[in-house]
C-alpha cells in the first residue's frame, strides 16, 4: 500500500454511508475559515487537497477523535499490523507554514517558521518553481521512515517573505515565552489572503497581505 492509496482508503471510509455528513461538515468548517475556492481559481486543486487533509487528520466528527483515529478504531480491522502501524504514523504529520532551506535531488529541507524545526522531506520530483527562501503552507506525512509532502501546497508571494516572517515573529512574541500562537488561525488568514490575491490580480500584494488592516466585513459567502 502506497501513501496515496492509504489516504484514498481513509477518505473513502470517512465519506461513505452512513458517514457522509462528516465530509460535508468538514467542508463547511474548512472553507468558512479559509475561503471557498472556485474551479477557475489557480489553487483550486491544492485547496481541495487541503480539505481532504483536514478531513483525514484534523477534523473531529464526534468532537473528540479525528477521522483517522475513528478509522483505526472502527474500519481498519482487515488491515495487516504493518499497515495499521503505518496509518498510526500518519497522525504524527506536521501541518505548518514552512520556509524552504535547501533543495537537493530527491530531498527538500524546510523549516517550520513557528516551531523553528527543520525537516528533510523526500521529494523525487522537482517542485516547479520552488526556490530557497520560499514560504509555503504544507503538510508533511511520515511514510516508510521518511517525510513526504501531501498534495496540498499553498504558496505565498516571494516578494512578501520578510513581511510574513515579521508577522510570525510578532505573533510568537505576543504569545509569550513558552507559549504557542494559534498557528491554524494564521494559516487560515494567509489562505484567505492568497485566494484574494488570485482573484484581484491588479491589486498590490502588499495591500492584501496587510496584517494591520481590520478583517473585511463578511455579509455572505466569502469572495
Amino acid at each position: 500500500m502506497t501513501l496515496a492509496e492509504a489516504q484514498e482508503r481513509l477518505v473513502a471510509w470517512g465519506s461513505a454511508e452512513p458517514r457522509q455528513g462528516w465530509i460535508l461538515a468538514a467542508r463547511r468548517d474548512y472553507f468558512a475559515r479559509r475561503g471557498e475556492p472556485h474551479e477557475e481559481d489557480p489553487s483550486f486543486e491544492a485547496r481541495m487537497n487541503g480539505l481532504l487533509d483536514f478531513f483525514a487528520y484534523d477534523f473531529r466528527p464526534d468532537g473528540a477523535s479525528t477521522t483517522l483515529e475513528l478509522y483505526l478504531r472502527d474500519g481498519a480491522a482487515p488491515l495487516s499490523p504493518e499497515a495499521r502501524a503505518a496509518l498510526v504514523d500518519l497522525s504524527l504529520g506536521v501541518h505548518a507554514l514552512f520556509e524552504v532551506r535547501r533543495i537537493r535531488p530527491g530531498e527538500i529541507r524546510v523549516r517550520d517558521v513557528f516551531a523553528g524545526d527543520d525537516h528533510d522531506v523526500a521529494e523525487r520530483r522537482a517542485v516547479a518553481g520552488l526556490e530557497k527562501g520560499d514560504l509555503l503552507e504544507a503538510r508533511l506525512l511520515p511514510w516508510e521512515g521518511r517525510l513526504h509532502f501531501s498534495p496540498a501546497f499553498l504558496f505565498h508571494p516571494r516578494t512578501l517573505r520578510k513581511r510574513i516572517l515579521a508577522e510570525v515573529d510578532r505573533r510568537r512574541a505576543a504569545a509569550g515565552k513558552g507559549q504557542r500562537p494559534d498557528v491554524e488561525e494564521f494559516l487560515a488568514l494567509l489562505s484567505r489572503m492568497a485566494l484574494r490575491l488570485e482573484r484581484y490580480r491588479n491589486a498590490r500584494p502588499e495591500s492584501i497581505y496587510d496584517f494591520d488592516a481590520p478583517p473585511p466585513v463578511r455579509s455572505g459567502p466569502w469572495d
